[in-house]
């Protein structure tokens, strides 16, 4: 075996081992962030019954749990409960789409010490927020009008309401789970600390494990693939978006996780390796595939309202694609607006990290006061 067999073999094993150990930390993450909300989502999500609170009521659930599915799982197990209806539950479930966003823009800041690569990485992560802001923007007031979702998933629904419950293992959490287990037990259980903070302590664990592997899967990226990939990516996907879509929807499905095959791109961004034009695309098909946890958590209710509202996700997704990436125009809203904000995070960094706050956290949960203190 020659020299440079083994170096090329030395760094894919490199890549795989700095994937995973990525997948791992964004789960912590998760994790973390889940001990902080514990009950905390659920009484969130009850309260509401205006359809604007119930927007960003999804959007700061999702980005505290960093999971679209999960909200909407939840939101499927409430309507099947009857804690909420359908009606009440749209609204948040659009919310979602745009909250599930977070984990790409905070996935991004890990490229903040190098200018370049910070703004392509957070060109690439924030074309998914704006795309989800969009069709959010042309659906919500659609939905309010007609009750299109409503509509549509309703009779969508009726073909499937003795449908039974499928259980599907995604190969990626159970290989991360071990791992996952044994550092969350440590930080939550083993070092004696208490509750909160053993899951600050894990979250501070997930932050720095994102950044390190983060860091070398781009370093060794740079020096292995670069240019094979950029020419392979460019005549499959940059020739044929709905590739990019079918494989971002396939892939999805299998991690069950648009965060993960959103969050996995970025470092390809950064790097160069990929173009903001050619990863939208497998962004869009993320954005479908994310839809099959809750359409499966809700064959398992076998509750009509149930399978409503998980179709509803569904639905509203394949719309906002459909009606977006055909068209010219409407394509380049969200590419340009992800552009723009990363030449500002280039000239001022801190505008990404006030973006990132402000959109996921600040506002949504200022709009929530609001709402209550007029209630």
């Amino acid at each position: 075996m020659n020299k440079k067999t083994i170096q090329l073999i030395w760094k894919l094993t490199t890549v795989a081992a700095f994937v995973y150990l990525f997948l791992v930390s964004i789960t912590l993450m998760g994790v973390s962030l889940k001990g902080f909300g514990a009950g905390f989502t659920e009484r969130l999500l009850e309260t509401t019954s205006n359809p604007f609170v119930g927007l960003f009521i999804g959007i700061l659930t999702t980005s505290i749990i960093q999971s679209s599915s999960t909200t909407t799982s939840i939101v499927v197990g409430m309507v099947a409960s009857g804690v909420i209806t359908i009606s009440n539950a749209i609204p948040i479930v659009m919310g979602a789409n745009i909250g599930t966003t977070a984990t790409n823009t905070i996935v991004s800041l890990s490229h903040i010490t190098r200018k370049e690569e910070f703004k392509r990485a957070i060109t690439g992560a924030t074309v998914h927020d704006f795309f989800n802001i969009t069709c959010v923007a042309i659906m919500f007031p659609i939905e309010l009008a007609t009750g299109f979702l409503q509509k549509a998933a309703t009779w969508l629904s009726s073909l499937f309401v003795n449908f039974g419950g499928i259980k599907f293992t995604s190969p990626i959490k159970t290989a991360t789970k071990p791992t996952c287990e044994l550092l969350t037990d440590l930080c939550t259980k083993n070092l004696h600390l208490s509750e909160k903070m053993g899951y600050i302590t894990l979250l501070l664990l997930s932050v720095f494990l994102i950044f390190l592997s983060l860091y070398m899967i781009v370093k060794v990226m740079k020096s292995l693939v670069i240019k094979q990939t950029e020419t392979v990516l460019d005549k499959i996907i940059g020739r044929h978006g709905i590739i990019g879509i079918i494989a971002g929807l396939i892939f999805t499905m299998i991690v069950q996780s648009s965060s993960i095959t959103t969050a996995l791109l970025i470092p390809l961004i950064g790097a160069g390796i990929l173009t903001v034009e050619l990863a939208f695309p497998v962004t869009l098909g993320a954005n479908i595939g994310t839809t099959t946890t809750a359409i499966l958590a809700s064959f398992a209710t076998g509750n009509s309202a149930a399978i409503t509202i998980a179709f509803v996700h569904f639905i509203f997704n394949v719309t906002g694609v459909l009606i977006i990436y055909p068209i010219k125009i409407f394509r380049l809203i969200p590419i340009k607006l992800a552009k723009g904000l990363g030449n500002l995070a280039f000239k001022k960094r801190r505008y990404a990290i006030i973006y990132a706050i402000g959109i996921f956290y600040i506002l949504p949960t200022i709009m929530i006061l609001i709402s209550r203190m007029f209630n």
